[in-house]
């Protein structure tokens, strides 16, 4: 199935929902004024030319792709006793199951706009983030695997061969790569800091069974900035992309590799999101794939918020941006080399 982009046929759309604030995880990095301040930086720039949405809650066969009933209920029922702790990360309030509801279902919606040809991007910025669910695990500050929940949907709802996920959160999405590791319709690549929570994501984790190759770990020291990350998606996704023809391309877009945030210690600056993107975009353009944005992690909130708004300019602006040619950093060069043994494109 191949789709073609026409950036005239309407405003991309951005997904939210107030459920996102009823998420109360008390005293906590991952919080409902990243939601916030996310929605005054999008005011301020006049929310650019993307179109506002509220989002509607996940139907049950899109989750049960992923995840198990007894998961589901288990987070469900929580909530629905007032919630509590599941692990030292990870909080359920009394809002917590609907907000989980919406930042799933709003994933499963961004693939249904850009492969209906409704819009010309799609985004969702709700919360709790998604990407270390696993299949029957909540953890990581994450209920469900909204990611893989919206590649399933593509393929088993909508019957696409050749979906790829590109991760550039900070920490691993050991969540995204359980749930897709012998599956060979999604290409999983993750961009992050090593050694960092959750310790999983070495370069050597590439999928099992039907799905081997089918997953590429980018790990990065602490220190890493845009000349690596930007590097590795314009000489090593990039390359993936062109040989694994993506019908659709999501980003899993966390922004706590940014120079500001505390929970990590990598120094990828606004500017360094926005020529990432850019970068996927004039690819996803010239391979005729839509591309949708899942929000992920991102803990200093101006930073987030300035970052994912350099994000929707470059995915969503009526003319594409440059794409700026950087230098192959060192560790591009050995992950291309790495990945050439199932992608010999990349030799």
């Amino acid at each position: 199935m191949r789709r073609d982009i026409v950036r005239g046929m309407g405003a991309p759309v951005l997904l939210m929902h107030e459920s996102s604030l009823a998420h109360d995880t008390g005293p906590h990095p991952e919080s409902a004024e990243r939601i916030r301040t996310i929605e005054r930086y999008l005011d301020a720039a006049d929310w650019l030319p993307w179109e506002r949405r509220a989002s509607r809650p996940a139907d049950r066969e899109a989750l049960l792709r992923v995840h198990p009933a007894s998961h589901l209920d288990a987070i469900a029922e929580l909530a629905a006793a007032g919630g509590g702790a599941i692990d030292a990360d990870t909080v359920v309030s009394s809002g917590s199951w609907q907000a989980a509801l919406h930042a799933a279902g709003a994933a499963v919606e961004v693939v249904d706009l850009l492969l209906s040809g409704a819009a010309p991007a799609a985004a969702s910025a709700h919360r709790p983030p998604g990407h270390h669910c696993e299949t029957n695990r909540a953890m990581g500050f994450c209920l469900l695997s909204n990611v893989a929940i919206a590649a399933r949907h593509a393929v088993h709802a909508h019957g696409l061969e050749r979906v790829m996920i590109v991760d550039w959160d900070v920490h691993h999405g050991n969540g995204t790569e359980q749930v897709l590791a012998s599956d060979n319709t999604v290409l999983f690549t993750s961009i992050h800091q090593s050694p960092l929570y959750p310790g999983t994501g070495s370069a050597h984790e590439v999928g099992h069974g039907e799905g081997a190759g089918f997953t590429i770990n980018l790990p990065v020291k602490s220190g890493a900035g845009d000349e690596v990350f930007v590097s590795l998606v314009q000489h090593v996704v990039v390359p993936l992309a062109r040989s694994f023809k993506p019908q659709l391309i999501l980003i899993s877009a966390g922004y706590d590799a940014h120079e500001d945030d505390p929970l990590a210690t990598c120094r990828v600056t606004d500017h360094g999101y926005f020529a990432m993107a850019a970068a996927i975009r004039a690819v996803a353009e010239d391979l005729e794939a839509p591309v949708g944005l899942i929000l992920e992690g991102g803990y200093d909130v101006a930073a987030l918020a300035r970052s994912f708004v350099q994000t929707l300019d470059a995915l969503g602006s009526a003319d594409a941006p440059d794409v700026v040619p950087v230098l192959e950093h060192p560790l591009a060069g050995n992950a291309r080399a790495r990945a050439a043994e199932f992608w010999p494109d990349l030799g």
